[in-house]
């Protein structure tokens, strides 16, 4: 069991890296194949869109063939095979479809973990194991900075990519071997889907959840890069020293939020005061896009650590779903959560297309960080009702 959880958080620290690492290759992709900030937005929000469109499928695997095959075949298919085909891409089309597919392959991969420590540890516990597998997955985000623009400055970002789909069929290879499922809860219960949106509590967490992981995951993943770079002039490893700090905060933040709502004895509002907190970094760029790299570095950074309450929610969610709909109740939550990111990734290219048109390249940047906060706090205002609970 433990080496098959070994694995997942290893597979999940590639499905991190592969969400993320688009901001550092933009310059390359720009005059290797002309990707524009647009385009890679518009390929960052197909991998959301995929990974979020698969949680439903994948919830009804988890709850009826388990994380061992869920998990691995779609890794094997969609993730090396789309790594793959992003080596090999000719234009951005191509791009956009390996993004689709590495979304596929990745969108069980925490689920499938979370699954497992769902059916084997107690509830009380349950934010803490999720947080700390954040946080350890986020390395890939780290590894989606420096390290990713190291490597291809080196050796290329083809060359790089072909070794991602490599470690990521190797990955695929070991959870079908190593994982082994957890016993299904007794008893012949049936349920749906239905019978979670049912649940008048989780409707206060799903718009928090939604726009909540959104504004780290779209800028961190590849706002951060072009805005970096048009607003400041910076080089690429110089964006990926920005985006390596960046992450190292959202692992930090990762971390945090899972015993900090023992610690204080409440959850709802450790994760309330932090997204309001991740709210207030977004509008502060907003009011001053140009200040200097700095203060634009403090903020991102800012927004990186305390827009890192992914896992807590979720737990919260978790603490309201029946035993036999574990599977569909996690991956229902990230559904929000993911598919949050991937609107907004959308979203945000025409949006900055728009304003880009009409006003200095700061400004707009600037509008499209208070979007993301503005967005955050009507979830924080539609949370503020949900009830507090810890087990």
């Amino acid at each position: 069991m433990k080496a098959g959880i070994a694995f997942l958080v290893l597979a999940y620290v590639l499905s991190q890296f592969y969400r993320a690492f688009l901001a550092v290759m933009a310059p390359v992709l720009a005059s290797d194949i002309g990707a524009t900030p647009q385009s890679l937005a518009t390929a960052s929000g197909v991998w959301f869109a995929v990974f979020a469109a698969m949680q439903i499928p994948v919830g009804i695997a988890l709850d009826r063939i388990g994380s061992r095959l869920t998990a691995s075949v779609l890794l094997l298919v969609g993730g090396a095979g789309g790594a793959a085909l992003f080596a090999t891409a000719a234009d951005v089309r191509d791009v956009q479809i390996a993004m689709g597919l590495i979304g596929l392959g990745c969108s069980p991969v925490l689920m499938a973990t979370y699954y497992i420590f769902a059916r084997v540890y107690s509830a009380a516990i349950f934010a803490t194991l999720a947080g700390v597998t954040i946080g350890i997955g986020s390395m890939g985000n780290l590894a989606a900075a420096t390290p990713m623009a190291w490597a291809v400055e080196a050796v290329g970002w083809r060359e790089t990519v072909w070794g991602l789909a490599l470690v990521t069929g190797l990955v695929a290879l070991a959870l079908l071997l190593l994982i082994k499922d957890p016993a299904k809860p007794e008893g012949d219960q049936k349920g749906s889907l239905m019978d979670l949106l049912r649940i008048p509590a989780l409707w206060l967490i799903f718009p928090l959840m939604f726009v909540g992981y959104a504004p780290s995951a779209g800028v961190r993943g590849l706002w951060v890069g072009p805005y970096m770079g048009d607003v400041f002039g910076l080089t690429v490893a110089e964006i990926g020293t920005v985006s390596l700090i960046m992450g190292v905060a959202m692992v930090v933040g990762s971390f945090a939020y899972g015993p900090l709502d023992r610690f204080f004895g409440t959850r709802k509002w450790v994760i309330l005061i932090g997204n309001l907190l991740g709210a207030f970094a977004c509008l502060a760029i907003w009011a001053v896009p140009e200040s200097s790299i700095l203060t634009a570095t403090i903020l991102v950074v800012a927004l990186g650590l305390f827009g890192a309450s992914f896992p807590a929610l979720v737990a919260h969610g978790r603490s309201f779903f029946p035993p036999h709909l574990v599977g569909r109740g996690v991956t229902l939550m990230n559904l929000f959560g993911i598919g949050g990111v991937g609107v907004m990734q959308f979203a945000s290219a025409p949006f900055f297309t728009a304003l880009s048109g009409t006003m200095p390249l700061p400004a707009a940047y600037g509008a499209l960080f208070g979007v993301f906060g503005l967005a955050v706090l009507i979830g924080c205002a539609i949370y503020l009702f949900s009830e507090d609970r810890l087990d």
